[in-house]
């Protein structure tokens, strides 16, 4: 069904003249005519009696008229669905309690009017990209262990949270007491990580972290969640994970667990916005501008931090005459 004329049709039943309707919809009267003829022959009824007093709806428009505005209306909601500047901004994190669901939520309370949509679509960093590139989701914050040659054209790439490591252990721990561990010191310590899937980015992460400081990963063991995990580490006075420093895990005070800070150096995680260089939504211009704005990056001089080799990747937006679209 046209809906201009179905939107011409409610103007002049509203309006009731077709000079009337014409003026308020921008458009000959000549044009409203042709709309309403066009309408009346799709449904093979008449919708109006022309009178010299002007158009009076027959008993087949009253019956439409109703239908009419709720298919307007129908139409209203679906553009603002997915019409950029006025469909939520759809960003993708791997966990609601790590690092990028944090800094997302910093920026819902600095601009609490931008309508956020946060999904978890649960990928590594290649479905991710995919799903940007899709436009599935208009960004996604990952690591990206992969050089900028191999991305696809429109995707951009900005390095924007380092996120820093404790040390998760239980009051039995020796370690538990530590004010700060290095990554040497953990060389002599069972890092338990169950169910860590080989060829993802955070396994390229660990696996590269591992090597560099003689680290003993357990990745062994059925995943029976995060709950399960942290009770096992509380009841053990060997089991030692690694966290975000910014994950928010909960866990009962009977626990008593611990969060260690891993120092001199300092691994970091490093995190990256990925985003399609031609998306136009202004949400999308915001929250990169507040990540920049916000320093996620780490301050501590590079000789105290450790990155894998991969950790700098960027990708900066091509000049603007180069683009397809706008940021």
């Amino acid at each position: 069904m046209d809906l201009d004329a179905v939107r011409t049709f409610v103007a002049a039943a509203d309006a009731g003249q077709f000079q009337d309707a014409a003026a308020a919809l921008s458009i000959t009267q000549q044009a409203v005519s042709k709309r309403i003829a066009a309408l009346e022959k799709d449904l093979e009824v008449r919708l109006f009696n022309r009178t010299p007093r002007g158009a009076q709806l027959t008993i087949d428009g009253q019956t439409f008229l109703p239908h009419a505005r709720e298919l307007i209306r129908v139409a209203a909601r679906a553009d603002a669905s997915v019409r950029p500047g006025r469909r939520a901004l759809r960003v993708d994190v791997h966990s609601r309690r790590t690092a990028p669901a944090v800094v997302l939520h910093d920026f819902h309370r600095a601009y609490p009017r931008i309508d956020l949509d946060v999904v978890t679509l649960d990928a590594d960093v290649h479905a991710a990209i995919a799903a940007v590139e899709a436009g599935a989701v208009d960004a996604s914050f990952h690591a990206v262990p992969v050089r900028a040659r191999h991305l696809p054209a429109a995707i951009r790439v900005v390095r924007v949270i380092d996120e820093h490591h404790d040390l998760l252990v239980g009051p039995r721990h020796p370690l538990a007491n530590a004010r700060a561990v290095t990554p040497a010191q953990l060389a002599a310590h069972r890092i338990w990580m169950p169910g860590m899937a080989p060829g993802t980015e955070w396994a390229d992460y660990y696996d590269e972290l591992a090597a560099a400081f003689g680290l003993t990963i357990d990745v062994v063991g059925p995943v029976f969640g995060n709950e399960a995990l942290l009770a096992e580490i509380a009841d053990s006075a060997h089991l030692a994970t690694l966290a975000g420093e910014r994950t928010r895990y909960l866990w009962p005070d009977s626990y008593d667990l611990r969060r260690v800070p891993v120092r001199d150096p300092a691994p970091i995680y490093p995190m990256s916005l990925i985003w399609r260089d031609d998306n136009p939504h202004p949400a999308l211009v915001a929250l990169r501008e507040h990540l920049d704005s916000r320093h996620t990056r780490t301050r501590i001089p590079d000789a105290e931090v450790w990155l894998p080799r991969w950790g700098n990747t960027t990708v900066p937006p091509r000049p603007p005459m180069e683009r397809g679209g706008t940021t």
